[in-house]
């Protein structure tokens, strides 16, 4: 649908365009116990798109994968992360990966929860300086995403101008609570957009996003 209030993000690099690796999700699954060699993989819409090689030991876990640079062959890497252990306070221990990389001449070792695939190694986001999409927000942007994630939530389609229809089978009073939550955040964000770009925009281009 796309227009005013359907969303738009950009800016520098986010986790949001990197594979991951879920120190959580992948203990779950069974992949750091110790003599575990696997492989996991990334899927989208129920279909495979990339996967990698994993083998466990009992302080670390190897990656094999194959990776290249924009523009580049593909060439085959090998990367050892560490996998430390902490307890909890009602008993058992959590992991964490122990970031590997080294960044002008130092080595990170922050304790992770994710890695990401933002060049050749997997690291944690504070050495490849990404940053979540919700940190390059404006005030603007927030609202109209909050609004969005209840329109969606609703059945409908993100975007001021689509139609809120009640789902079936929801009381009126919660729905009409929901609706005016919607229109309150977007009414916030289109007077936060006029503050801000008002004097900037032409009256065609005014014209372009609220008519």
């Amino acid at each position: 649908m796309g227009g005013y209030g359907s969303g738009r993000y950009g800016g520098k690099k986010k986790v949001q365009h990197c594979r991951s690796l879920d120190v959580n999700k992948m203990n779950k699954a069974g992949g750091l116990k110790s003599g575990y060699s696997g492989q996991w993989q990334w899927s989208e819409d129920g279909e495979k798109v990339a996967s990698i090689e994993c083998s466990s030991r009992k302080t670390n876990i190897v990656l094999k994968y194959r990776w290249r640079a924009y523009g580049e062959g593909w060439e085959s890497s090998e990367q050892s992360v560490p996998v430390t252990w902490t307890p909890c306070h009602y008993g058992g221990q959590r992991p964490f990966f122990q970031c590997p990389g080294i960044v002008n001449g130092h080595y990170c070792g922050r304790r992770v929860i994710k890695l990401y695939s933002g060049g050749k190694y997997f690291l944690c986001r504070h050495c490849y300086n990404l940053t979540y999409n919700s940190q390059s927000e404006t005030r603007h942007d927030r609202l109209l995403r909050r609004a969005n994630k209840r329109r969606i939530a609703l059945g409908g389609e993100p975007g001021i101008y689509s139609w809120i229809e009640k789902p079936k089978g929801m009381w009126q009073r919660t729905y009409s609570r929901h609706k005016a939550e919607i229109l309150a955040a977007e009414q916030q964000a289109t007077s936060e957009f006029m503050r801000v770009f008002s004097g900037r925009l032409s009256k065609e281009e005014m014209e372009m996003y609220f008519e």
